[in-house]
């Protein structure tokens, strides 16, 4: 399947993490939303296959944060065009907060990470997870 996909991952405590060229970035306790794609030859599937690994070859901003986090939940929303963009213009909306050009130096989103300090302020997601397919849960 191709198209956009969201991981749901969670920080218990306040990490300062560097995270590539973007250099050293606080993270705050609670949870984060990062939408990537996956368009043509590589699938949603095989993309949150490697996700889920700990230990892998550091390419993207996402690499660098998911040794430090858990992964709780991936939602795959299928299309065949990119439709990554218009997810997270949807997220930052709704957020608690953001990280500047996380996961979108090749775009001009303001990011691809969004922040949400508690369970609570993740029910804001559920308009947008309803239209998506829940292919990970550790729930």
């Amino acid at each position: 399947m191709n198209g956009a996909y969201v991981l749901l991952l969670k920080i218990n405590s306040k990490k300062n993490i560097k995270v590539g060229r973007l250099g050293r970035i606080v993270f705050n306790k609670g949870f984060y939303c990062y939408v990537g794609s996956a368009i043509g030859r590589t699938t949603i599937e095989n993309r949150c296959k490697r996700h889920l690994k700990k230990m892998k070859k550091k390419r993207w901003h996402i690499d660098y944060l998911i040794r430090k986090t858990e992964i709780i939940s991936i939602v795959a929303f299928s299309s065949k065009r990119k439709i990554e963009c218009k997810i997270a213009i949807r997220i930052l909306k709704i957020s608690d907060g953001f990280v500047p050009k996380f996961g979108s130096t090749d775009c001009n989103c303001k990011s691809h990470l969004f922040y949400f300090r508690n369970e609570k302020s993740l029910f804001k997601l559920y308009p947008i997870f309803s239209k998506g397919i829940r292919i990970y849960s550790k729930f």
